[in-house]
């Protein structure tokens, strides 16, 4: 199987305008993954399906991963003019200070694709798209249209993390109920405190054996 820098490049090529980046793994796997930029993604999925070479045509997992705010601090050396007496006189000098700089890199949500070959055996190769930020742009297309089996797992992924797949043929929740308001694997998620609202396929079942018992109670008193 091609190296994933000779898959970044064959992408590239045959995908006008595709920005693709290789994000590295340090574990011993070094299994590397591929980012590509949504506005792209779908092409270059098709491209990893129908390429003669690649012929990834099997998806075994799809995932998200929840990417919080991130705060970086540095010390950084500013000149500005500031006022100073000189011998009674009273002017503007130079003076270098050290300030310390904080940048705010924005969170993102990222749904992350493994690849592989049946008619190749070999794989896998790891493809990831990246939202805009993590409240009002987290959209990315569905590539569910390429690969069935992703039907269900970006249903999961949206369920979970929050991520709108466009284009997806179905796209609501598959663990969570219709009325919940929050996507648990969100690193910021806050358990609630109490859990008995929490509504479960099994509350008219508790109802009727409550009805059941409360009528057979009464028989055998009379």
């Amino acid at each position: 199987m091609k190296t994933v820098e000779e898959i970044k490049t064959a992408i590239e090529t045959a995908v006008s305008g595709a920005q693709l980046e290789i994000v590295p793994n340090g574990s011993p796997s070094a299994e590397h993954s591929l980012l590509v930029d949504a506005a792209h993604a779908f092409a270059a999925a098709k491209f990893l399906r129908d390429d003669a070479e690649l012929k990834l045509d099997f998806l075994s997992n799809v995932t998200g991963v929840d990417w919080l705010d991130k705060e970086t601090t540095e010390k950084v050396k500013v000149t500005r003019p500031v006022e100073k007496e000189v011998n009674g006189v009273k002017t503007m000098v130079d003076e270098t200070v050290e300030e310390t700089k904080k940048t705010v890199t924005p969170g993102y949500l990222e749904a992350v694709y493994h690849l592989y070959s049946m008619a190749k055996k070999h794989g896998p190769v790891i493809l990831r798209m990246r939202t805009g930020n993590r409240s009002d742009k987290v959209e990315l297309p569905s590539l569910t249209p390429i690969w069935r089996a992703a039907e269900f797992q970006e249903r999961e992924v949206f369920d979970l993390f929050g991520i709108i797949f466009t284009g997806h043929p179905d796209l609501r929740r598959i663990l969570m109920w219709d009325g919940f308001k929050d996507y648990p694997m969100r690193r910021d998620y806050v358990d609630p405190d109490d859990y008995e609202y929490e509504p479960t396929a099994h509350d008219d079942v508790l109802k009727r054996a409550q009805a059941h018992l409360a009528a057979t109670t009464t028989e055998a008193a009379q």
